[in-house]
């Protein structure tokens, strides 16, 4: 199985699933975008063989594009790992400070957010689609770290995973206007006069997000693997069938 690991410490492992064309639908990791769940089962447990944790420490989120976000107990445990159905609903953003879980995002061009904080063993990841990039869940998330969970901005480390390039991520009028209403993204868009399309870099929307919450620029990291263009990427432009990955964090015990 391919995959990708952002970090692998006495203390954390976080990283990311990657479409591979040897495995059973390419690798795909969704209930919600599958042929079979049974499948998606198989190529979780793979996943939890190799980071070694068991599939009952999954924990995932039903996402549809919102900025809400969850945080997560023991009693969450197992959620939407072997039923999609018991997922925890309508959240896009996951964070908890217990030991042993793994929080789980899933994206197909979305841009996901994987952040961990070393002084306050907490964890987490966030799925900002451009929908959840307009509506801020991303700088929501870690105003609320701050202001509820008394964590201080220069103690996260976020790595922004593999989404959509600018260059493919073209849009209309009303996307664009969204996105400038924010007033700080217009130097991270561009129109194509031939197209009639406006481009868009979200990951660095989100970047410019995770700046404004404070995260000092030297602690925020970002993969610039195209979803589209990469072999090792599911993209949902693409393909309206393609699999998703999933992004990954945990706090070992």
């Amino acid at each position: 199985m391919k995959t990708k690991i952002y970090i692998d410490n006495d203390t954390f492992v976080a990283g990311t699933t990657l479409r591979d064309e040897r495995l059973p639908e390419h690798n795909n990791m969704a209930f919600h975008a599958c042929e079979k769940p049974e499948t998606v089962l198989v190529n979780r447990k793979r996943l939890a063989d190799i980071l070694q944790c068991k599939l009952a420490d999954f924990v995932s989120a039903s996402q549809t594009h919102s900025a809400n976000f969850h945080k997560v107990t023991l009693a969450d445990k197992g959620r939407g790992a072997e039923v999609g159905a018991t997922a925890i609903p309508n959240t896009d953003a996951l964070y908890t400070v217990e030991p042993n879980v793994l929080l789980c995002s899933f994206t197909a061009d979305c841009v996901p957010v994987i952040f961990w904080n070393e002084a306050r063993g907490l964890i987490g990841v966030i799925h900002s689609g451009w929908q959840g990039t307009v509506k801020e869940i991303t700088l929501k998330v870690f105003e609320h770290l701050k202001e509820v969970e008394g964590c201080h901005p220069a103690d996260f480390h976020v790595q922004i995973g593999m989404a959509l390039s600018q260059e493919k991520f073209e849009v209309d009028e009303d996307v664009y206007v969204k996105f400038k209403a924010l007033g700080y993204a217009d130097e991270l868009m561009y129109f194509n006069e031939t197209t009639n399309k406006y481009h868009i870099d979200n990951q660095k929307t989100v970047k410019k997000q995770l700046e404004l919450a404070g995260i000092p620029e030297n602690r925020i990291a970002i993969d610039r693997t195209c979803t589209y263009v990469s072999p090792d990427g599911f993209s949902y432009r693409q393909d309206k069938k393609a699999g998703r990955h999933l992004s990954f964090v945990m706090r070992k015990g």
